[in-house]
Order: C-alpha cells, then structure tokens, then sequence
C-alpha cells in the first residue's frame, strides 16, 4: 500500500508532467537534429573560402540543444519512474536534475536573449565578406574569381536574394547582363540577402524560445509536485 488521497493524486499528476517532459526533452532533440541538418542552413554554414569559414556559433548552440534534449528525455524516464515507484530516493536525485536544468535553461535563456541577433550579423558579415570580393576589380586571379563567385551564387540561390540590399541587388544584376555572369539567381529577385539571413536564424531562434519556455513551465511543476510527494512519501504511515 502507498500514499492515498490527495498525494496518491498529485502522484499520477506528476507522472503525466513527467511523461510530457519526456516527450519535450524528445521534440527538442528532433528540433535539434532539424536545425543541424536543415538543407538551407547546411549549405550556408559548410562553405568555405580561402580556408575561411561561417562562424560555428549556429552549430555550437544546436550541439548543447542536442544534449539538452538527451538529458531531458533521460531525466523524465527517471521522474516516471521515481513517481510511480514512489521512491524518495529517485524523486530526490530528479528534483535536483530539474534544478540543474532550470538554471541552465534560465541562464542559457538569458544569453541568447542577449545575443539573438549574433548568428545572423555573423553571418551577414561573411556573406559582405565574400560579396566585397567577388565585385573587387583588384581580383585577377580567374580560379580566386570564380571560387568567389560559387560562394556567393550558393548564398543567393539558397536564400532567393541578391546584393546586400535594394541597391546592391539591382547594381549585381545588371552586372550579371553585361560580364554574362550567373551570380544572382535567374528570377530577378530584388531581395537584399541580409533580410534573407535574418529572417532565416531569427525563426529559428523563435521556435526554440517558444519550446524553451513550455518546457520551463513544465518544469516549474514537476520540481513542485516532486517535492509535495517526496514529503507524502516520507509521511506515510507505510514508510
């Protein structure tokens, strides 16, 4: 015999939160491994120039969400299971992996706040990087000239833009008709290609604060229905 009443209650409450943790800790994982792998993104952040790459700064962050989701997916097995065995041991060693995990997940929250448009100007500063190159009259080099302009067609060819902005967009067009190049894409696309980057990571960044936040909330629940029945636990009569 277990707890009863209210505790026996709050029991299976905290199995359910923990079941739906578990499949949070699942959705973030896919999320993850989504971002990691995402056509758009890949083609971006894997060019590479004169031994130059995109900063890794996307990737870092995906790799910790990878982990995070891991040890989530791992921490509310160990919470269902703790519930329903009703183990004081278990829900205390679950209780305080949720502590750990909500600071991360606060501080890590607060960074990327922070920092949430840093991905996206590290990127664009690449991409100004390569576009400054590829319209330097100083280039005589034929191979140099055309590694340039393979890095940028595959920016403009992935993202639907051309140029930094309005102007640089036209000015690149016009310029493909006259030297016969391909730079930009065939549809005359007059989207600058920073609008492009940003609305690409920012996205993004909003889906993973979204799932961050359910998951807080979550969280917040599961550490106080974990205790409220640690103390049921231990004030039972059969224990």
């Amino acid at each position: 015999m277990g707890v009863e009443g209210c505790t026996k209650c709050i029991k299976y409450m905290l199995f359910v939160l923990n079941f739906f943790f578990w499949l949070a800790g699942g959705v973030i994982l896919g999320v993850a491994l989504w971002l990691r792998h995402d056509n758009k993104i890949s083609s971006l952040l894997d060019l590479e120039l004169e031994g130059t790459k995109p900063p890794s700064t996307f990737y870092i962050s995906v790799h910790i969400l990878i982990a995070v989701g891991a040890v989530m997916m791992v921490v509310g097995f160990l919470g269902c299971y703790g519930a329903i065995q009703e183990s004081q041991c278990l829900l205390g060693t679950f209780f305080a992996c949720l502590v750990i995990l909500f600071a991360c997940e606060v501080a890590a929250g607060i960074w990327g706040y922070m920092h949430k448009d840093t991905v996206s100007n590290e990127i664009i500063r690449f991409y100004d990087d390569v576009y400054d190159k590829a319209v330097a009259d100083t280039i005589t080099d034929l191979d140099r000239k055309t590694a340039i302009n393979n890095v940028l067609k595959v920016f403009h060819e992935t993202l639907n833009c051309c140029g930094k902005g309005l102007g640089s967009s036209i000015l690149t067009q016009v310029a493909d008709k006259l030297i016969g190049s391909d730079i930009c894409p065939r549809q005359q696309y007059t989207i600058g290609c920073h609008s492009r980057i940003q609305e690409l990571f920012s996205d993004k960044i909003y889906l993973t604060g979204i799932a961050a936040l359910v998951v807080a909330v979550i969280m917040i629940f599961e550490m106080i229905f974990s205790m409220v029945l640690c103390c049921g636990i231990r004030n039972s009569p059969v224990y």
